[in-house]
């Protein structure tokens, strides 16, 4: 009987160290939460990314100018990833550094920069769109007016529309042949949640927008169970909104490569 247990209990601990290979094998087992070692530089980018609205960091606490206070960590280091997308703390908006001026290429599984946002920021920045909150702030930006791009409407707070028009009108100046990845616009601000998920996109703050689709890749137009990357977007086009404060959904791991949005938080200035 004593042998039997015995083989039972290895057997167990074989199959739990199998499983963990396994695991670990296909990315499964990754974790997140850990605070970056750049979070010193990285929350000073947030509090000078927003001068109007966050008052600034005491390395525990985030404080905004009407007092409001976040906890800049939750102590969590066992996130999966989507946990790290749906319940993140602010430290983990910075989980990985986003590769701008980098040539565009295949990121590192779940590289995802940007995609990670802490809700309760963005909502007492912007607004809750489900409260009509954010619509009273939306202003109308003209589009590539010189290739008859029409408009979007894109919300004022934080410099977001005045950042916008900027990135128009340099986009206006680019060779021709580029407006057809750039008009028509496909959106921009759009109350809902990211698809397949419970967390806010940047579109329902008003602070994101979504170029024309013809050329447009998207990871859940794929195949396959992984997402395999793919861009059509020339880096010109990138390039103009990086230098203004937007960073780009190609950049990703789930590639978007059609989505822009205002983080100027992740970009080195």
């Amino acid at each position: 009987m004593a042998r039997g247990k015995r083989f039972i209990a290895t057997s167990a601990i074989l199959g739990a160290v199998f499983g963990m290979l396994c695991g670990d094998a296909t990315g499964a087992g990754e974790r997140y939460g850990a605070v970056p070692d750049s979070v010193k530089q990285d929350l000073d980018r947030l509090v000078a990314a927003y001068p109007d609205i966050v008052a600034g960091h005491d390395n525990t606490f985030l404080t905004l100018k009407n007092g409001t206070r976040f906890r800049i960590s939750d102590g969590r280091t066992d996130k999966t990833f989507q946990e790290l997308l749906e319940s993140p703390d602010i430290d983990d908006m910075f989980f990985v550094r986003y590769p701008a001026g980098v040539e565009p290429k295949q990121p590192d599984m779940n590289s995802d920069p940007g995609r990670v946002r802490f809700a309760p920021l963005f909502v007492a920045m912007y607004g809750d769109c489900k409260k009509n909150e954010v619509a009273k702030n939306l202003r109308t930006v003209k589009w590539l007016p010189k290739h008859n791009g029409g408009s979007v409407k894109v919300t004022a707070v934080n410099g977001v529309a005045d950042a916008l028009a900027r990135v128009s009108r340099a986009l206006d100046e680019l060779p021709d042949d580029l407006a057809t990845y750039l008009v028509p616009a496909a959106g921009a601000y759009n109350c809902r949640n990211v698809a397949g998920s419970r967390a806010p996109s940047m579109h329902a703050y008003g602070a994101a927008i979504d170029i024309a689709t013809r050329y447009a890749d998207y990871w859940r137009w794929s195949a396959g169970e992984q997402p395999r990357w793919r861009n059509r977007i020339p880096v010109a086009i990138v390039r103009i909104f990086e230098q203004h404060g937007f960073i780009w959904g190609g950049a990703w791991y789930h590639y978007d490569t059609m989505h822009f949005e205002y983080r100027p938080e992740l970009l080195r200035r």
